[in-house]
């Protein structure tokens, strides 16, 4: 039996996180809730910060500086995406900086690239939240979600407490940490993270300036297709661009399917929460899986409280311009690297023959 549950839950590292869970579950139901009764819109916001600071785990030694570093730079993030939605050139210039920082990120480990990937999303939902709501302040958004993050950290702190760990723990030497991190940076050439960084940078751009221009309806569905797609690993192959893209968009089916079965505010809502618990309790460890855990939970979130689910059309659409966008994106920096693997070729053979002449 244990080791049926062991092949089971193999991608999860360890045990499940029933405390972390437990503080996930607790911190988005008081806003969703809310929200529920209220109708308005700012507990959505409230519970998206929540989810976010809860992605760490506050029973680490880092945990609740992870936890304090995603919720404000998770509340930037919102805030920039959503003031960024009313200009066209901002937005580009935004989003393809954080594509490059995303890119960059990753040099550093999958952990620093979980922290990435968390920041590139709220970017996408505040852009995306833009104009679907009475809110119109990104100071109002970013303030909202930290209330959300600020609520978890103190289910948090009463978990610490419960185990007997220090409110906050010591402080590490950041030079130690810096190390660490300089050494994931080496392992990865630096041709093949400047393609990546590439790919992420134009397509990330491209996606948010396709939905300011043409003012799509909830323009997080492309943005969140795009932006998943290019962070599961094409290891150099085509066919696994491809089978990326394909379930990209067969998960955007299946939420879409979803949220159109239920039309209901309470029942999505009712899903929603278990299925949040379940997956911090059980949160991937592999970097491509839990992006797609994570960007499914976010999208949720955002749809828990939606009102115009009988209109699937909408979001499919999105999804759509999303899946051709990255693979466009994808065969370009396929073929650039093709062709950059063809010249080095040619400029090897070349040298051997002028060291044989």
């Amino acid at each position: 039996m244990n080791s049926l549950l062991r092949q089971t839950f193999s991608w999860h590292a360890g045990p499940p996180a029933w405390g972390p869970a437990m503080v996930a579950g607790f911190g988005c139901a008081l806003p969703l809730l809310l929200g529920l009764f209220s109708a308005h819109p700012g507990f959505l916001w409230a519970s998206v910060g929540a989810f976010q600071a809860a992605q760490a785990n506050p029973l680490h030694r880092l945990g609740m500086l992870r936890m304090l570093m995603l919720c404000g730079l998770g509340a930037a993030s919102a805030g920039l995406g959503f003031w960024s939605a009313d200009h066209p050139y901002t937005s580009f210039l935004i989003f393809a900086l954080f594509g490059f920082l995303l890119a960059w990120m990753q040099r550093f480990g999958s952990e620093a690239g979980k922290l990435g990937i968390g920041l590139a999303i709220c970017l996408c939902l505040g852009q995306g939240q833009q104009g679907l709501g009475t809110l119109n302040n990104p100071y109002a958004i970013a303030m909202l979600f930290i209330l959300g993050g600020l609520w978890v950290m103190l289910l948090a702190f009463g978990l610490r407490g419960m185990h007997g760990l220090r409110m906050w723990p010591y402080m590490p030497r950041f030079i130690s940490i810096f190390k660490v991190l300089k050494r994931h940076a080496k392992r990865l050439p630096k041709q093949k993270w400047r393609l990546h960084a590439l790919g992420c940078t134009l397509a990330f751009a491209l996606s948010g300036l396709i939905v300011n221009l043409a003012q799509l309806h909830r323009g997080y569905w492309l943005t969140l297709t795009v932006v998943t797609t290019l962070q599961l690993s094409f290891q150099g192959s085509l066919v696994r661009a491809v089978q990326s893209i394909l379930a990209s968009l067969g998960a955007a089916g299946l939420l879409i399917l979803l949220g159109h079965s239920l039309q209901s505010p309470a029942l999505m809502v009712a899903t929603l929460l278990p299925l949040i618990a379940l997956s911090r309790a059980l949160q991937a460890n592999h970097y491509g899986l839990f992006v797609l855990q994570t960007s499914v939970c976010f999208v949720l979130l955002a749809e828990s409280l939606a009102q115009d689910w009988q209109l699937p059309q909408v979001r499919l659409f999105n999804s759509l311009i999303g899946v051709v966008l990255a693979l466009l994106v994808a065969l370009l920096v396929y073929g650039l690297e093709r062709w950059l693997e063809h010249r080095q070729l040619l400029q090897k053979a070349s040298n051997n023959t002028d060291a044989k002449a």
